[in-house]
């Protein structure tokens, strides 16, 4: 015979009070659980959303990022001759050139506070490569001179970046014309200038940190790797998708955020899983009478067994879907940190996906079952005799 599981549910009522501190314990470490998950997929998610799959960027091979890769003037235009490289209606390359670097800039509202930003000097090409970047506020920067324009998580966190504003960096002064957004990816915490400007200001004549262009189609990756296999020019360089490249410098934050994150919740779910056993074994010597009764009715030890299990793991549940719930408002906040690819500033927002929430459940499941493991079978070991004698 089964217990069925309205009994179960009945009995959440006899002990209302330990109940929710339970429930409210595995809510808290299923919503710091689920947050750093978040944290981590929305690392991975704007990281990868920089980049596209049409695009290639090369960069020097064992790079550890754009900002520690060189490409000279000469390997740039033998790249550009490759029958793979786009082009547009006057048949010109469709391929940009960037210069990558970094400067200080002070924080709005954090006095003393300095972090990193990413400074891009880009060519004409680079706004159809990147067609997201699209300008906001003032006007594009003249090529020339020493203007910029500033992506639109730049402008909010950081002092003297606004429209209209000027920046000193690399021995110079630069007037901040326009702001841009483009679509809450990498290049929002970035600023934008002429390549040329950029390499004459920080003293990289010819020299290019990577090259991005665009394949004449999707299927042309083999075939550019196979040709810079080829060359003995080319050899020192690796192309790979702008989207694969962005999404490997999101791997080593995207890791450690995890493995801090896991190491955190473990030490919470500890206390979690040993206040889901006290509430499991307050609700077996409460219901010792009941337990006797149900097995002198003929009901199995297994049967006590799992009923006692399913309580312990909708208390579970319940907590995992109260934590999911709080921690999907996190959604609606943007946070920043440094970004080991980079070294710089990056603005992202928590991400929520199916396989966090699947995650999640799974978790409670497991403290579900190792809280109420014990409990539950010394329940099911009970006496009848002597369970009934304890009335």
């Amino acid at each position: 015979m089964k217990i069925p599981l309205k009994y179960t549910i009945r009995n959440f009522r006899s002990r209302k009070l330990t109940t929710a501190i339970t429930i409210t314990g595995i809510a808290l470490v299923v919503f710091v659980f689920v947050s750093v998950l978040m944290l981590s997929s929305g690392i991975r998610k704007t990281l990868v959303a920089t980049g596209s799959t049409e695009n290639i960027l090369v960069a020097r091979k064992a790079a550890n990022g754009e900002i520690s890769s060189i490409i000279m003037n000469d390997i740039y235009n033998v790249i550009l001759t490759l029958p793979q490289v786009a082009k547009d209606a006057e048949a010109k390359p469709i391929a940009t050139g960037d210069v990558v670097v970094i400067i200080n800039l002070p924080k709005i509202g954090i006095e003393g506070g300095i972090s990193n930003v990413t400074v891009r000097g880009v060519s004409a090409p680079a706004f159809e490569l990147r067609p997201m970047v699209k300008l906001v506020e003032g006007r594009m920067f003249n090529w020339g001179a020493r203007e910029i324009i500033v992506g639109s998580s730049i402008a909010k966190r950081f002092e003297g970046t606004q429209v209209g504003s000027t920046i000193k960096f690399a021995g110079d002064s630069w007037t901040v014309v326009g702001r841009y957004e483009a679509d809450r990816t990498g290049f929002d915490s970035e600023i934008w200038g002429d390549v040329v400007q950029l390499q004459d200001a920080f003293n990289r004549p010819g020299g290019y940190s990577t090259i991005t262009f665009r394949m004449t189609s999707p299927d042309q990756l083999d075939a550019i790797k196979k040709a810079f296999e080829d060359d003995n020019r080319l050899q020192q360089y690796e192309p790979k998708t702008e989207q694969q490249f962005f999404e490997e410098m999101s791997e080593f934050m995207s890791i450690f955020i995890g493995v801090l994150g896991i190491f955190i919740t473990v030490f919470f779910s500890v206390g979690a899983v040993i206040g889901a056993m006290i509430t499991m074994y307050a609700a077996v010597a409460n219901r010792t009478v009941e337990v006797g009764t149900l097995r002198a009715l003929g009901f199995q030890r297994r049967s006590v067994l799992t009923a006692f299990m399913m309580e312990s793991i909708l208390i579970s549940f319940i907590g995992a879907v109260i934590g999911l719930f709080l921690a999907s408002w996190l959604q609606f906040f943007t946070v920043s940190t440094l970004n080991f690819g980079s070294f710089s500033e990056l603005e992202f927002s928590f991400t929520l996906t199916p396989d966090i929430v699947i995650s999640a459940l799974l978790f409670s499941v497991v403290m579900g079952l190792t809280g109420g493991f014990l409990p539950a079978v010394h329940a099911s070991r009970l006496n009848i005799v002597n369970a009934l004698r304890a009335s």
